[in-house]
């Protein structure tokens, strides 16, 4: 698929999302990972990065460790994303798997995390070496899926990779949480170390190749392509062309094709794929039958300058282009002056007709520049400290006494215990010293948002 320009209509919007894959072989994260992430991309202005990763170091000693505090390779990205104002939206790992979501906190209230699942394939479908990892979300209204896999390896193992994506497919079903089967959502983006290899030709005609960039001589006998042409379920789901070199199997802290006795042949095993949904005149699961929801592919690229792994990393960048079938946030938040660190900040906020509250929802107080939603300096349940409300306008203090005198900003975020979600946010602002405040007792400070 060319890259295509979305146009964007009137009353749409258009969200920018950037897919990573890469079997990092146990590696630490390298020193710098801008290339991978775009950072230096001027032309690039991201909402969304999906980040998969697989063959984490997985032994029982990392496992241990990486359940009792962020994983190595998640604190990294959490480090490099969150001063450009991108929060964890939610992640699930399965061994060596892991997948990633990061938003710009702007739109975290029309993202619902709706449900993650680990679907593991190896040894017989009870060893999560292999599978695959998945995250189910609404974004803007949208249904969206998105997994993370890593299927069998080997030439000879092409059936038992088909059959294993057959299955990871097969294991999402969610009907039981109100969820649509996954083949009903608007949009799948499926990726991994898919393992598919290159057939037939030997290993010198595909080395020569590669060396020569003619890599449509290679593109007939890769075994997912021929796989699609056989598979109507499988030919559903669209890649970009491949105009990169073969992306495995490297010797570790090179370039280099494997010189090992073995001299694997090259072979593009990690992969990018998509399905957008086809609408019906029968289908009444959503009005998006008048309302465009456009996938634009904006790149398919490998990156060759990192060698820690015998796999490179590959991305996509896509264009998003939506009408969004929600365009206002469940909740409105609203720190009400004066803001002053003196003890206590009152905050009023007001909530939409169908929003159903909890007593278990609460008010998290954050620094801008966040990493994900523990990241609170302060928090308050919204059935405490409440004084005063109506059927849509509440008031409710909360407790800023450890905060000392900075010029940081603040945002306030509203979660939604019915939903696992973020249903609102607050624009940034300051807190005043209170000091400041009394020098001028005639002045009226207002919270500078």
């Amino acid at each position: 698929m060319e890259a295509v320009s979305p146009r964007t209509e009137p009353g749409c919007r258009t969200l920018s999302i950037h897919v990573v894959t890469w079997n990092v072989a146990s590696a630490a994260p390298p020193p710098d990972l801008s290339d991978l992430l775009q950072l230096n991309n001027l032309n690039l202005n991201l909402d969304v990065y999906v980040i998969g990763l697989q063959e984490l170091n997985c032994g029982i000693v990392r496992l241990l460790s990486d359940t009792a505090f962020e994983d190595p390779w998640s604190s990294y990205f959490m480090d490099v994303l969150s001063p450009l104002s991108f929060v964890k939206v939610s992640s699930v790992r399965m061994q060596g798997l892991l997948l990633l979501i990061f938003a710009k906190y702007q739109h975290l209230p029309f993202i619902q995390v709706l449900s993650t699942k680990s679907t593991p394939t190896g040894l017989f479908g009870y060893w999560g070496n292999k599978g695959g990892v998945n995250i189910f979300l609404k974004l803007y209204g949208y249904y969206v899926s998105i997994i993370n896999c890593h299927l069998p390896p080997h030439m000879a193992n092409n059936d038992q990779r088909l059959e294993h994506f057959d299955r990871i497919l097969e294991m999402q079903n969610f009907e039981a949480q109100g969820i649509p089967n996954i083949l009903d959502h608007d949009l799948i983006l499926w990726f991994g170390d898919m393992n598919f290899r290159i057939e037939d030709f030997g290993l010198h005609f595909v080395r020569e190749s590669i060396k020569n960039q003619r890599y449509c001589d290679l593109w007939e006998k890769d075994q997912l392509s021929i796989a699609k042409r056989h598979d109507p379920l499988l030919r559903e789901f669209q890649e970009g062309s491949l105009l990169f070199p073969p992306t495995y199997k490297f010797d570790k802290n090179s370039n280099n094709y494997d010189t090992s006795e073995k001299k694997r042949k090259p072979a593009w095993t990690d992969r990018i794929l998509w399905r957008l949904k086809r609408q019906s005149q029968t289908d009444f699961h959503t009005p998006a039958l008048s309302a465009p929801f456009a996938l634009f592919l904006r790149s398919y690229i490998s990156h060759m300058v990192y060698t820690v792994s015998d796999h490179k990393p590959v991305t996509c960048t896509f264009d998003l282009e939506l009408k969004p079938l929600v365009s206002a946030p469940l909740i409105t938040l609203l720190p009400e002056g004066p803001c002053t660190m003196e003890s206590d900040m009152l905050i009023s906020y007001s909530l939409t007709a169908d929003f159903l509250s909890s007593p278990w929802d609460w008010i998290g107080l954050y620094k801008v520049g966040l990493r994900h939603i523990n990241d609170y300096v302060s928090y308050v349940w919204v059935k405490d400290n409440q004084v005063s409300f109506s059927d849509r306008l509440n008031q409710v203090y909360i407790d800023i006494s450890d905060i000392h005198e900075t010029e940081d900003r603040f945002l306030l975020f509203y979660y939604s215990n019915n939903l696992h979600s973020v249903v609102g946010i607050s624009k940034p602002f300051k807190i005043q010293p209170f000091s400041f405040l009394e020098e001028d007792p005639l002045d009226e400070a207002q919270p500078q948002i």
